[in-house]
């Protein structure tokens, strides 16, 4: 089995080599699975830019396209709602006014067009077929984290479902990440972790986890690899083959 150097050109093609092969006991390591939510198990995009975009015609501003919510969300609800609002009517008081509408608005909207990625029910199915542990990680705040978590994936059983908390810094900060691992009571070096956008990436490498890219997220696979990514995938079944590799 090799490991791989991806390469980025300037045209941002990426090119693919083979860079060494990987131990047989860095393989056999893996026996958690920690997953971001937004991007990478749940497709909440719409639902987002909806309520986001509701908050900012309240308040007189210009909307966005759904796309660029793309690269608004990742970093927490606070920096969602400022690189939605124009720069030049980010102070304290209006921020604070469109975060209050956005998560009014989410309230009411957050299930309207949410729905799991194609083949993650499947993966998450077979993970829990054979006994690997499982825990969710998102910077949406821990209210919603829980409420989708419950509706859309509710038939899976997740040892921990967090979201951001008060006094815990959101990721890519490791922290939350290397709490989830001790209160597993399964080393970060045992863990591979899932998402789909640099945030992701860079705090699974700062945890020591094994961090994976998700292609079919909302970012792409020119920023995972930057990031740190160990590993790309375009489905959710080809993670499986990690744990396949556990022998």
């Amino acid at each position: 089995m090799f490991k791989y150097r991806f390469l980025i050109r300037p045209q941002g093609r990426i090119i693919i080599r083979p860079l060494y092969n990987i131990m047989a006991d860095k393989i056999k390591k893996f026996k958690a699975v920690l997953f971001d939510l937004d991007g990478t198990l749940l497709d909440t995009l719409q639902d987002i830019a909806d309520s986001t975009n509701a908050a900012l015609r309240q308040l007189g501003f210009a909307t966005h396209p759904t796309e660029a919510y793309k690269y608004f969300v990742g970093d927490g609800i606070e920096e969602l709602v400022e690189r939605a609002l124009p720069q030049s009517q980010r102070d304290e008081n209006t921020v604070s006014r469109c975060l209050e509408l956005t998560r009014s608005e989410y309230h009411r909207r957050w299930a309207v067009h949410t729905r799991p990625y194609c083949g993650i029910r499947e993966m998450l199915g077979e993970f829990q077929r054979r006994n690997v542990p499982m825990a969710i990680l998102s910077n949406k705040p821990h209210e919603f984290t829980c409420q989708t978590v419950d509706e859309f994936l509710g038939d899976y059983d997740f040892e921990i479902v967090r979201g951001a908390a008060a006094g815990v810094p959101l990721k890519p900060a490791p922290t939350a990440a290397v709490q989830i691992a001790k209160q597993m009571e399964i080393p970060p070096a045992q863990f591979v972790y899932v998402g789909d956008g640099s945030t992701d990436m860079q705090a699974a490498n700062a945890a020591g986890m094994y961090a994976v890219g998700a292609l079919w997220g909302f970012r792409k696979a020119d920023e995972l690899v930057r990031a740190g990514a160990d590993r790309l995938i375009e489905k959710p079944c080809e993670l499986m083959t990690l744990f396949d590799e556990n022998g």
